[in-house]
């Protein structure tokens, strides 16, 4: 114990602003690389290569093993070079997130004429995703905010045309030819439709109780995740409605609260409240009202 009091006080009297900064910046970095890895299959393998670590650690120093040194020494750097091709969609999805905190936050930005084509289009949006949900229509409609989606739309069809509810209902008509796959929005024109999203590989969905989010659900996570637009999802099985963005999803939602949270992102000059925070906050109450329905 005296020598542990010993040790500590050597180190508390070497210690300096420095090396202050030294561990703060060391764990920022940590805590970033599990930000990113959070909630993906990364994060097992992560799990996976600390327990090797620390074994192959414990191997090297606990017992004298000369030609077992001499090979994890000599496939050290090798494996260090292999963790970026390992991590590479989540340091992808990290820098992307960080490329886009810059940008500001909407992408319609415009004068009183734009703002009442938005509103126009929102409220199409609306009452499409309460009418396909009440007729148990699955549905996935995508909002391009600043990143643009050309390479998904141009998986589809193109369509060019205004975005109105009979549209969007006539599109997600079951057994249609474009039923199948997103539409995609730009501004107030429905670019395409039947559009390829890319799959979700967050661990989102597989933690959720009742097993009804399917692949509608995860290709709207996936294109969150990859971008910033927002995913409106009506599932066919159940009816509910869903909103997703930056790889968070809020469900069953009601048309006044998809309203809301839409105008959010499209009109900050008017709500003083940030969408992202708005949209957390959303998401807050209705897992507390879910909860109490439960």
């Amino acid at each position: 114990m005296p020598e542990l009091i010993n040790e500590l006080s050597f180190l508390y009297q070497r210690l300096t602003w420095l090396s202050v900064l030294d561990i703060f910046l060391v764990t920022t970095v940590i805590f970033l690389i599990l930000q990113m890895v959070r909630d993906t299959q990364a994060t097992v393998l992560l799990r996976g290569v600390i327990l090797l670590i620390i074994l192959l650690s414990l191997l090297t120093s606990l017992v004298n093993l000369p030609a077992f040194s001499w090979l994890i020494k000599t496939t050290l750097p090798a494996l260090l070079l292999a963790i970026p091709v390992i991590f590479a969609p989540e340091i992808r999805r990290g820098l992307e997130r960080l490329g886009r905190a810059g940008s500001g936050p909407l992408f319609w930005q415009g004068d009183r004429l734009s703002t009442q084509k938005m509103q126009k289009t929102i409220h199409a949006v609306v009452t499409a995703a309460a009418r396909l949900s009440a007729r148990q229509h699955g549905a996935l409609i995508i909002l391009q905010r600043a990143v643009n989606l050309d390479e998904y739309i141009f998986t589809g069809v193109r369509l060019e045309a205004d975005v109105t509810m009979e549209l969007l209902l006539q599109v997600f008509y079951p057994n249609t030819p474009l039923h199948d796959g997103a539409v995609i929005i730009v501004a107030n024109k429905i670019v395409a439709a039947s559009c390829v999203m890319p799959l979700s590989s967050s661990g989102i969905l597989n933690r959720v109780a009742d097993r009804k989010m399917g692949l509608r659900h995860r290709a709207a996570l996936g294109i969150s995740e990859a971008s910033d637009a927002i995913a409106v999802v009506v599932s066919e099985e159940t009816g509910s409605i869903s909103i997703a963005h930056s790889g968070r999803i809020i469900r069953r939602l009601d048309s006044e609260r998809l309203e809301n949270i839409l105008l959010a992102f499209y009109r900050p000059t008017e709500i003083n409240v940030s969408p992202f925070n708005l949209l957390e906050r959303f998401r807050r109450r209705s897992e507390a009202s879910n909860r109490q329905e439960d």
